[in-house]
């Protein structure tokens, strides 16, 4: 199934691109050609210099996963979102080609965005502020529906918590129970009974009777 999402047209803009930028050949076979991890660092500091240091030479697999890995780290730096990442496997054994390619393709749109002229349309560009700020308002928003599960009142109003009290207190008008001071009855919704009184156990007691 992996390999029918794989996009032969835009391995074959990638390959352009890549070459473009890097003056290197890939060679006949794609997958191949990178699995080094060679090009791919040249590429990386050409889009942002000196970004890996050191490239293996060696034709030793794990010099070639080191390549590898060290891109990797490398686009993230470059600001790419987690999630359009692959890991070193999926290009090194072809295990997931496809995400190989989605990495690629996110990393010329962020190359883009960034204003490198290649000469090869490639690639979505993305304006940064308009998603900077939705991220910050979803997160926020994110924060407070788990602030509020956990039990935190941080996003909640004064008057919201008041009248959630008020539904919530514990007067019981047919046995004449006065209600607690305030922080018993935050504490007790909060599941402590820390504060509770011995009128309350008493209460309880005669409930029950």
């Amino acid at each position: 199934q992996l390999a029918q999402k794989y996009d032969p047209q835009k391995e074959v803009e990638l390959r352009t691109w890549i070459e473009s930028v890097t003056g290197q050949q890939i060679g006949p076979d794609f997958q191949k050609g990178l699995k080094d991890g060679v090009i791919l660092c040249e590429l990386m500091n050409k889009l942002q210099p000196n970004s890996v240091r050191k490239i293996n030479r060696s034709a030793q697999n794990w010099h070639q996963l080191e390549n590898l890995s060290n891109f990797i780290k490398a686009m993230a730096s470059y600001g790419m979102n987690p999630v359009d990442l692959f890991e070193a496997n999926d290009l090194f054994e072809s295990g997931n080609l496809t995400q190989v390619q989605v990495s690629l393709l996110a990393l010329a749109g962020m190359a883009k965005t960034k204003g490198l002229q290649s000469g090869v349309d490639i690639g979505v560009k993305y304006s940064e502020k308009q998603q900077r700020n939705f991220d910050e308002a979803k997160m926020k928003a994110g924060q407070c529906v788990i602030g509020l599960q956990m039990g935190t009142n941080k996003c909640a109003s004064q008057s919201g918590m008041t009248a959630y009290g008020t539904r919530r207190h514990l007067y019981d008008p047919k046995n004449q129970i006065l209600p607690p001071m305030d922080h018993s009855t935050i504490s007790l919704q909060m599941g402590t009974n820390k504060c509770a009184s011995q009128v309350s156990a008493c209460a309880t007691s005669e409930r029950t009777e």
